[in-house]
């Protein structure tokens, strides 16, 4: 279990644009509440990010669908937003990346698309997908808190720029990171 800064009461899931399954964000949704011990809820209606797409690299710009969801968490201190995609995202310094999020902020973005085996060319594997995606949503949930990237490589805040790298770690914080966020409860 890892706590919440007090006040944080809820995570809300936001599908972002088509293909993201609302029985995975269901899961996804009932994992982070076992995780965090909150109420975690799922959103029906989905955010359009065609705007952010960028038809050269024919991916989508992840700060751009960031800032679209900035304002579907204004007006309420109490949550955090997280976006989940199928859309294969980027930033213009990287190649891909797995999330952004807001530091010190309310909204973070997860993408599916490349913590998916498929991608790979290997045999599509669920328990696994939920893990890596619950995984990010730790990570990215931990900068709208003000943390950064962690050298632990066994704490969720670990910089993760490969797969294999993000099925090392775990779905925790280890306790520095965690002293970080409690010292705001």
């Amino acid at each position: 279990m890892i706590s919440l800064p007090r006040g944080i009461t809820a995570i809300h899931l936001q599908p972002v644009g088509d293909g993201v399954a609302l029985e995975m964000l269901d899961r996804i949704s009932a994992a982070l509440a076992r995780v965090f011990e909150v109420s975690c809820h799922v959103r029906r209606e989905r955010l359009d990010a065609g705007l952010a797409l960028d038809p050269v690299r024919r991916q989508y710009f992840s700060t751009a669908v960031l800032q679209q969801l900035v304002p579907l968490a204004a007006g309420d201190e109490e949550i955090r937003l997280f976006g989940i995609t199928e859309y294969d995202l980027f930033v213009p310094v990287l190649t891909f990346v797995f999330g952004e999020a807001q530091l010190d902020g309310r909204c973070g973005l997860i993408s599916l698309h490349r913590l998916r085996e498929e991608f790979y060319g290997l045999p599509a594997r669920g328990e696994l997908l939920e893990e890596r995606a619950v995984k990010e949503v730790i990570h990215e949930l931990g900068h709208t808190f003000g943390l950064r990237h962690c050298p632990d490589w066994s704490c969720a805040m670990a910089s993760t720029h490969a797969v294999e790298r993000l099925d090392l770690k775990g779905a925790r914080l280890c306790a520095d990171c965690t002293r970080r966020i409690g010292a705001w409860s």
